[in-house]
C-alpha cells in the first residue's frame, strides 16, 4: 500500500510538472527571448502558459516512467523555437534565454520549498500535517513537486543537446569553438534515450551532489 500511494503522489506531481512547471519552463525562454528582440515563440503562439501548446508526448512519458522508475526524472516540453540572429546580445543572448528556462524551474522549487520548510520547523503543524492523511498526501507530493524541478533543472543544464545547457556552452565559448561543436548536435536524441536508459549509473556521481545540496538547501 506505501508502495501504491507514493506511486500515486509522484504521478500526481508529474501531472502538475506537466501542467505548470513544463509551461513556465517554455514561457521563460520565450518570455526571454521576446524581451530579447526575437519574436518567433510569440508569432508561434508559445508565449503562453497554455499547457496544450508546449506539451510534448515523449518528454512527457518519459517523466512519467522515470517517476515510476525511481531515483532520478528525465523529461521535457515541445522546445520553443528562437531564433538566434533576432537576439541582443548574439550568442550570449541565446545563452541567456536557454538559462531562462532552468532558473525557472529553481524559483518553482523555491517556491513550493519555503511552506514545506515552514512547516518542518513547526512541530506542532508538522505534527498536525503527519496525522492527517490528505495534507500528508498533500505534504509528500509537494515534496516530489519540489525534487523534480530540482532533478530537471540540474538535467536541463548539462551540456549536451538539445538540452538548454548545450545552448548556454554554446554562448560561452568562442566562436570558432561553438562552429565546431554543433556538429554534435545530430547525436542529441541518441544521447538522450542513453542517458535515461543508463540513467543515474551515467550522471548520478555528477549531478547528486548538486541536487543534494540544492535540496538541502
Amino acid at each position: 500500500m506505501i508502495i501504491d500511494e507514493r506511486l500515486i503522489q509522484s504521478l500526481i506531481a508529474v501531472a502538475i510538472i506537466i501542467l505548470v512547471a513544463f509551461p513556465v519552463h517554455e514561457f521563460s525562454h520565450a518570455f526571454a527571448a521576446f524581451r530579447m528582440g526575437d519574436s518567433t515563440a510569440r508569432w508561434q503562439g508559445r508565449l503562453t502558459l497554455d499547457p496544450r501548446v508546449h506539451f510534448d508526448p515523449l518528454g512527457g512519458l518519459l517523466l512519467a516512467l522515470s517517476a515510476t522508475i525511481g531515483g532520478f526524472f528525465i523529461g521535457w516540453a515541445k522546445p520553443t523555437p528562437v531564433n538566434p540572429y533576432n537576439l541582443s546580445g548574439g550568442r550570449r543572448g541565446e545563452a541567456l534565454v536557454a538559462f531562462a528556462g532552468p532558473i525557472s524551474n529553481l524559483v518553482m522549487a523555491a517556491a513550493a520549498a519555503i511552506p514545506l520548510r515552514l512547516i518542518r520547523l513547526d512541530a506542532g503543524l508538522l505534527q498536525a500535517v503527519a496525522s492527517n492523511d490528505i495534507a500528508s498526501f498533500v505534504y509528500e507530493v509537494a515534496v516530489i513537486f519540489v525534487v523534480i524541478n530540482v532533478f530537471l533543472m540540474v538535467f536541463n543544464l548539462l551540456p549536451i543537446p538539445p538540452l538548454d545547457g548545450w545552448r548556454v556552452l554554446l554562448g560561452l565559448v568562442d566562436a570558432r569553438t561553438a562552429h565546431a561543436l554543433r556538429q554534435y548536435e545530430q547525436y542529441g536524441f541518441l544521447l538522450i534515450l542513453v542517458i535515461f536508459f543508463a540513467g543515474a549509473t551515467l550522471i548520478g556521481d555528477l549531478t547528486n551532489p548538486i541536487i543534494r545540496f540544492l535540496l538541502g538547501i
